[in-house]
């Protein structure tokens, strides 16, 4: 079975605020860290009334402070809204506070709509093509310095902490395999190009002194409960929250509602149906099957497995059903989903 980890986007649900979604990811954290899963990743978005991890190195920090043994770190920092000495500064001063835990993951999107884009940048003359110059420069300020190196990031230098590369295109595929990274691709919410990214990566990766072979995590949608029933409710609020966000209309992550199929139209339905390509829903068992199926296709190295669910407690709950059903895949099952 692949390695199972978290991407949280740190909900603020409807009714509550930045606070509260801040206390939920810690505790989700914590509750996903006594199950056993790898790292927990928080993401950077922007002007989004439904999400509160903008300030993602900070983020990360709260949650490293408040565990000992996942890793965490970014899914991702997207770093065109950033100089590459800062991002260094930031990374390196959360690996000196929590050795060997913290990771880099690394988006070229910027993460929001361009009036915030200009906001933050204070410019828009910052080019998301010179996203594989950006990798490289911020990649020399963890690497240990050189020699009449002028500018060094302190602390950073010489932390090497590790850099994975996001993507929902092949552009991201094609940069991971030639920098020899892992690849981290967002099947979550864009899988239409996943296997193509797949393919390009493995073919045309090149070692490196961070990965000697090709490393592949997958973006997985899981909203797991007791019955089938009550895990098709719950999916309705991720469901909701997709469809305001694809509509121009984000906001918090809406209550789940009964019947929420009668209100869609044709239209509303063929954006969902989208996501479906990399999603499990239902109870242990019918997640175990999916999960295989999936696995099988892609012959994934870590699933990284987001849950929108309006409930915390249910949705540390999906996480509990989502490990244990994982964690119960045969490897007959695998050979016959093959």
């Amino acid at each position: 079975m692949p390695v199972l980890s978290v991407l949280d986007l740190s909900p603020i649900t409807a009714g509550a605020d930045p606070s509260q979604a801040l206390s939920n990811s810690l505790s989700l954290a914590q509750h996903t860290e006594g199950l056993g899963y790898y790292r927990y990743w928080v993401a950077e978005h922007h002007n989004m009334p439904g999400i509160a991890s903008a300030a993602t190195a900070v983020v990360i920090g709260h949650i490293a402070g408040g565990t000992s043994t996942l890793r965490v770190g970014s899914g991702g920092i997207m770093l065109p809204n950033h100089a590459p000495l800062m991002v260094a500064e930031q990374f390196g001063t959360l690996a000196a506070l929590y050795p060997n835990r913290i990771d880099l993951g690394l988006g070229r999107a910027p993460g929001t709509d361009g009036m915030t884009a200009h906001a933050l940048r204070r410019t828009l003359h910052s080019d998301p093509n010179k996203f594989p110059q950006d990798v490289l420069e911020l990649k020399g300020y963890l690497a240990d310095a050189q020699e009449n190196q002028k500018v060094l990031a302190i602390p950073g230098q010489g932390s090497n902490v590790p850099l994975y590369i996001l993507g929902s295109s092949l552009f991201g595929a094609q940069l991971a395999a030639i920098l020899g990274l892992p690849f981290a691709f967002a099947s979550h919410f864009a899988p239409a190009a996943m296997m193509r990214a797949i393919a390009l990566y493995r073919e045309e990766f090149t070692p490196s002194e961070q990965l000697h072979k090709p490393y592949v995590m997958l973006g997985y949608n899981i909203c797991a409960a007791d019955t089938e029933a009550e895990a098709q409710r719950l999916r309705t609020s991720g469901l909701r929250a997709l469809l305001n966000l694809r509509q121009g209309r984000p906001g918090p992550l809406p209550p789940p509602i009964d019947n929420f199929e009668t209100t869609l139209t044709t239209a509303e339905q063929s954006i969902l149906a989208q996501s479906d390509a990399a999603a499990a829903v239902g109870d242990v068992e019918q997640i175990r099957d999916q999960v295989a199926e999936f696995v099988a296709q892609t012959q994934v190295d870590e699933l990284i497995i987001t849950s929108q669910i309006f409930d915390h407690e249910a949705r540390c709950h999906s996480y509990s059903i989502a490990f244990e059903a994982c964690s119960n895949i045969e490897l007959e099952s695998l050979a016959q989903a093959n």
